[in-house]
């Protein structure tokens, strides 16, 4: 089977590119990021027509997140995380689909850093690292996958000196991510790209697309029970070149 987190930046423009990137791939689960519409004008009739069952969890003009399954209606598990009750943000959304667990996750971006936007960023992945934590202990195939806006390594950005004060890039930010992943988290695309150089955006200005002046910030982790089934990972780089794309290409992973 195919998952693929999918950040839109913003469904409604995006649909187009969403319906077609379903028709042609025919991936079975999809997880989007930054649907940014309000629960009640989430496109769920035009997914449906595509195929595909879907749960999402919007916010008018910014973040959300949506999980899609092919053929199935997933089911809702977990909308937010605890730990912080006036956290009003669309931003996480679990759900399970025949067995297997899956979250869509968009993580705050944290700039300008320092500051509260990256006091917050690093709360969040706290958080986060908190339920990871339980959803491990319940042994289950579980998949972790969005846009955690963290570039892991210099290998993962096509400038470290671009990117040097960024919030994607702060030894915090990196810090966090690695505790994430010593849980038990196998982070699936750098399984299979151990050498790095594999980006998932591009930003839309000083021609980054064209210059192919991308870094890695959408992640697959998955539990030891999926990632004994792990049999490749990507990224659909071809979809950020087409009309009025996302500035972020599907990744994915395969599962047996």
């Amino acid at each position: 089977m195919k998952l693929v987190t999918y950040n839109v930046n913003g469904i409604k423009a995006r649909l187009p590119r969403l319906i077609e990137y379903l028709t042609e791939q025919q991936p079975d689960v999809v997880c989007l990021q930054e649907i940014k519409c309000s629960d009640d004008t989430f496109p769920f009739g035009d997914i449906e027509g595509a195929g595909y069952g879907s749960v999402w969890h919007g916010q008018k003009g910014f973040n959300g997140v949506a999980v899609l399954a092919k053929a199935a209606m997933p089911v809702e598990r977990q909308r937010g995380l605890t730990g912080e009750p006036e956290d009003e943000h669309s931003r996480y959304l679990e759900c399970e689909i025949d067995g297997l667990v899956v979250a869509s996750i968009y993580l705050p971006n944290g700039n300008p850093q320092p500051g509260p936007k990256f006091d917050y960023k690093l709360r969040w992945m706290e958080r986060l690292a908190a339920r990871a934590q339980v959803l491990l202990d319940d042994e289950v195939p579980t998949v972790l996958m969005g846009d955690y806006n963290v570039i892991p390594n210099d290998d993962d950005t096509f400038s470290v000196r671009a990117m040097a004060e960024d919030a994607l890039m702060q030894p915090e930010s990196r810090a966090a991510y690695r505790r994430l992943l010593a849980q038990g988290w196998t982070d699936a695309l750098r399984t299979r790209q151990p050498k790095g150089g594999v980006w998932t955006f591009w930003d839309y200005q000083a021609g980054a697309w064209q210059r192919d002046a991308g870094f890695r910030i959408d992640h697959l982790l998955l539990s030891p029970q999926a990632a004994d089934r792990l049999v490749d990972a990507g990224v659909d780089k071809d979809y950020r070149g087409r009309e009025k794309a996302s500035d972020h290409a599907p990744t994915w992973v395969r599962l047996t």
